[in-house]
Parts: structure tokens; C-alpha cells; sequence
């Protein structure tokens, strides 16, 4: 058994799919489907019935490849507080950005191409000035309803 500790998570144990290999520089290990191994941790950690420790958050926040402030602008939260979080300082994950956490590392993993449009909507949302529209334009076509872009409130 192997303890693995490269995944920055203490509690998970490999019964197979690694091997020691000597080098040059020494033994090290090796480890078969990476990808895999770490998916499956991953779907592990989302269905935990409890709320997600630092490294937990940390793990998942590296599986999305978000930066500290990413997650942060994603979850509402400033990129200290998840600093905070991922080092269990203070507070621990708040309830809501945990299950939010969870729903967006699940929709990821199962290869919905928007989620990664959702998590850029939902960072950049207070990145930008906010807008005051006085209105928004939507027109049908082809039985279907959208914003219409091209539409100002000066030519409509």
C-alpha cells in the first residue's frame, strides 16, 4: 500500500496502479492513469457527507485549475478568504460555497462544455462595472427567443 501524499490529501491510500522505479537521482514512484486516480478522488471527495477541509477545497480548486482568485470571483468570496480556507484558518468553507464547490467540480468532471463558460460568467461578474440598463431587447427567431445584441435604446 501506498500512501499518497503527492495528492496533498493524508488520507488516501493506493492498493495498486504505482510502482518504484530507480533513478539517477534516486527511487521514485510512479503512478498509472493519473487523470483517473484523480478523478476518482475528486468524486470521492464531492460525495463526503460532511463540509470539505482545506485541502479538500484545495485538491478540487487544482482538478478545475483555478487560481486562488478564480475560485474566489467564482464563489462569491475573496481570493484570501479562500487562502484562508484552503490553510484552515479561521473559518472553515461556508456551507453555501461548498455545495457550490461541489456542483461545479461534478459538472466539470462530467464533461459539460458550459461549465467552464459558467465559471468565467460567474468570475467576471464582479470584475466588470456594472451596467445600467434601462432595458434589455429579445427578438424570436426560428422559434426561439434571444437577446438582441444589436439593438440600442437609441435606434429601438
Amino acid at each position: 500500500m501506498y500512501q499518497y501524499k503527492e495528492s496533498g490529501l493524508n488520507n488516501v491510500i493506493l492498493m495498486n496502479g504505482y510502482c518504484f522505479e530507480d533513478t539517477p537521482y534516486g527511487q521514485m514512484v510512479s503512478f498509472d492513469n493519473i487523470e483517473g486516480l484523480h478523478n476518482a478522488i475528486g468524486k470521492w471527495l464531492i460525495k463526503l457527507p460532511r463540509h470539505l477541509n482545506g485541502a479538500e477545497v484545495r485538491f478540487l480548486r487544482h482538478e478545475l485549475d483555478l487560481s486562488q482568485k478564480r475560485l474566489g470571483l467564482t464563489l462569491g468570496v475573496s481570493e484570501v478568504t479562500i487562502r484562508r480556507w484552503e490553510k484552515n484558518k479561521d473559518k472553515p468553507i461556508s456551507p453555501t460555497s461548498d455545495r457550490f464547490l461541489r456542483v461545479v467540480y461534478s459538472s466539470w468532471t462530467d464533461g459539460r462544455d458550459s461549465t467552464r463558460e459558467l465559471i468565467d460568467m460567474l468570475a467576471e461578474m464582479d470584475q466588470e462595472e456594472a451596467k445600467n440598463f434601462k432595458q434589455v431587447h429579445f427578438k424570436e427567431e426560428k422559434r426561439r427567443w434571444e437577446i438582441d445584441y444589436n439593438c440600442h435604446e437609441a435606434q429601438c
